[in-house]
C-alpha cells in the first residue's frame, strides 16, 4: 500500500511541476527512443539480409576473383577466373552438379524512345536452374546461344514492364550499348537473389557479354551448386583444389580466388552488424546518461524544496528507509514515464523511416521494448539514489526549521 501511495504522490508531483518534469524526462525519452530505433533498424536489417542470403540457396558455393592479400602483403591478382575454370570445376569435381560463370556490368537498354539503366548479366543456361529462377514468357539462355555468341537476351520482370508495358516483349529487338539484341524471354518477378535486384537486370549469353559488349576474357564470379548440401565442405575442397591446379598455384602460396557460402557470408555480415550495434548503443547510452543526470538534478531540487515535509514525516514516525524508498520510487516513476514515451516515439520513428526510405526494413522485437524500459527504470533508480540518500539523512529538527 505504501508503494502505491508513493507512486501516486510521484505522479501528483509531476503534475504540479509539469514543465520541470518534462525537462527531466526529455533525456530519457531521447535515450530510449535511440535504443528502440537502433534495435528496430538493426533487427530489420538482419532479417532482410538473412532473407536475401537464404534466397541464394544453402547448396551454393560462390567463387570470386582475388584474395585479400598474400602472406607477405603482396596483392594477388584481381582478374583470375576464366570460362575454362568453370568448365574444369564441372568436369573434375564430382560433388558439383552445376556451374554458372557470370559477368556483370551496368549498361543502358533502349527500345525505340524508351531508355533504361539496367544491370547486364552474362551467364549460361545453368544460372536459372541453380537459382530456381523461371521465365514467365519465352525461354531462357541456351547452350547454343553461348556457343554461337548469339545476340539474344532475357529481360527481368521490371525491365519488361518499363519498356513494353502489358505487351509481350518476346520477339522484339532492343539495343544494349548500341548493339541489337532479340528478346527471347521474360523472367518471373523475383525481387532479390542475394543482394542482386534481378527484376532490374537483363541476361545475355556470357560469351556475347564478354566479346561483343565488354571485350574482356575474365569472369566476375562462378556460382557452383553442390549435389548434396551435406557434402558442401567436401565440394569446396574439390573446387579449391581444381582452381589451384588450373592457376598453377604452388604449395604454400595463397589462392588468387575467394570461395564463400551462404553461411560464411551470414557470419561476415553478423560481425559487421555487431560493430554497428556497439556504435549505436553507445550513442543511446550517452543519451540515457544525460537523461539520468537531468533526473538527479530535478530530484536534488525536489529534496531541497521538500525539506520541511521530510522533517515532518520523520517526526511523526517515518523511518529513514521509508524516505529513501519514496524518492527512489519517484525517480523510477519519472524515468519509466520517459521510457514509455521514448518507446512510442522510437517505434513511430522506425515506422516513419521505413515508409520514407522504402528501402530500409525495420522490426521492433518485444525484447527491445522490455530492454529499453528496464534500462529506463535502471537509470531512474541510479540517478535517484544520491538524492534519496541525502533526503533520508536530513536531521528532523533542522528540517522542521527550514523555510
Amino acid at each position: 500500500m505504501f508503494t502505491f501511495r508513493v507512486i501516486w504522490m510521484a505522479l501528483r508531483g509531476l503534475q504540479t511541476n509539469m514543465m520541470r518534469s518534462l525537462l527531466a524526462t526529455l533525456g530519457v525519452v531521447i535515450g530510449v527512443c535511440a535504443v528502440v530505433s537502433a534495435m528496430s533498424i538493426l533487427e530489420g536489417a538482419k532479417k532482410d539480409i538473412t532473407k536475401r542470403f537464404e534466397s541464394m540457396g544453402a547448396d551454393q558455393v560462390m567463387v570470386v576473383s582475388g584474395s585479400s592479400r598474400g602472406r607477405r602483403g603482396v596483392q594477388t591478382r584481381t582478374n583470375a577466373l576464366e570460362l575454362k575454370d568453370a568448365e574444369a570445376i564441372l568436369d573434375q569435381c564430382d560433388l558439383v552438379k552445376a556451374v554458372a560463370p557470370e559477368i556483370q556490368n551496368a549498361a543502358q537498354i533502349k527500345y525505340f524512345q524508351k531508355n533504361k539503366g539496367v544491370q547486364i548479366l552474362g551467364t549460361t543456361d545453368a544460372y536459372y536452374r541453380i537459382n530456381e529462377y523461371e521465365t514467365v514468357e519465352g525461354r531462357f539462355i541456351r547452350r547454343e546461344d553461348v556457343r554461337g555468341e548469339r545476340k539474344v537476351c532475357v529481360l527481368g520482370h521490371k525491365v519488361a514492364k518499363d519498356l513494353f508495358g502489358e505487351v509481350s516483349a518476346v520477339g522484339y529487338r532492343v539495343k544494349i550499348k548500341g548493339t541489337g539484341f532479340t528478346v527471347v524471354g521474360v523472367m518471373e518477378k523475383k525481387g532479390f537473389l542475394g543482394f542482386r535486384e534481378v527484376d532490374n537486370q537483363v541476361i545475355v549469353p556470357i560469351s556475347t557479354a564478354m566479346k561483343r559488349l565488354y571485350g574482356v576474357r575474365f569472369v566476375t564470379m562462378i556460382t557452383c551448386q553442390a549435389k548434396n548440401p551435406s557434402n558442401l565442405s567436401a565440394a569446396i575442397t574439390q573446387i579449391k583444389r581444381t582452381l589451384r591446379s588450373q592457376h598453377s598455384i604452388r604449395a604454400g602460396t595463397d589462392d588468387d580466388f575467394t570461395v564463400f557460402t551462404q553461411e560464411q557470408a551470414k557470419k561476415q555480415v553478423a560481425d559487421v552488424t555487431q560493430i554497428f550495434e556497439v556504435v549505436l548503443y553507445s550513442i543511446a547510452g550517452i543519451s540515457l546518461l544525460v537523461g539520468g543526470i537531468g533526473i538527479m538534478n530535478i530530484m536534488l531540487v525536489s529534496v531541497t524544496e521538500r525539506t520541511r515535509e521530510i522533517g515532518v514525516r520523520i517526526a511523526v514516525g517515518a523511518r529513514r528507509v521509508d524516505i529513501m524508498t519514496q524518492f527512489l520510487i519517484e525517480a523510477a516513476v519519472i524515468s519509466m514515464i520517459g521510457g514509455a514515451v521514448g518507446v512510442l516515439v522510437g517505434v513511430g520513428l522506425s515506422a516513419l523511416l521505413e515508409r520514407i526510405t522504402r528501402v530500409l526494413e525495420t522490426y521492433t522485437p518485444p525484447s527491445a521494448i522490455v530492454y529499453a524500459l528496464v534500462m529506463a527504470a535502471g537509470v531512474g533508480i541510479v540517478s535517484g539514489l544520491y538524492p534519496a540518500i541525502r533526503a533520508s539523512k536530513l536531521d528532523p529538527v533542522e528540517a522542521l526549521r527550514y523555510e
